[in-house]
């Protein structure tokens, strides 16, 4: 299965926070699901951490690329696709990076692993 995690998720994961759901850790713990981080999950991740609110035992790229290669996750790239949905998406969310990974998952057809019930406003499987 494919599935695709809300920033937090990751995060979550990462830390290996109580947070996360049971549910959460095992689809992402299984080696037989494709799990897809956003571009725009990184990107939020390095706004957060040049704020002073997340930190890393490793210099960002480096802490970045070794998690997403030891844990097998994918990122996905943002496309016109995923940004020409937004256009049209209607304003049950305002953050907007949570509005691109909608997006993504509706052009994608593929579900979120996210805590945030907002999304389900919107046409997406969010799994949490």
């Amino acid at each position: 299965m494919r599935l695709l995690l809300d920033t937090h998720t990751l995060i979550w994961f990462f830390a290996g926070d109580s947070q996360l759901s049971s549910i959460a850790r095992i689809l992402i713990e299984d080696e037989d699901n494709n799990k897809l981080l956003s571009v725009a999950s990184v990107w939020e991740m390095a706004i957060k951490k040049s704020q002073g609110n997340l930190n890393f035992t490793l210099p960002f790229q480096e802490y970045i690329e070794e998690k997403l290669s030891w844990e097998d996750f994918n990122l996905l790239n943002i496309n016109l696709d995923h940004l020409n949905a937004i256009v049209t998406m209607p304003f049950y969310h305002k953050d907007p990076f949570d509005r691109l990974i909608v997006a993504q998952a509706m052009v994608e057809g593929i579900p979120i692993l996210s805590k945030d019930s907002a999304f389900d406003a919107y046409s997406i499987n969010r799994i949490w």
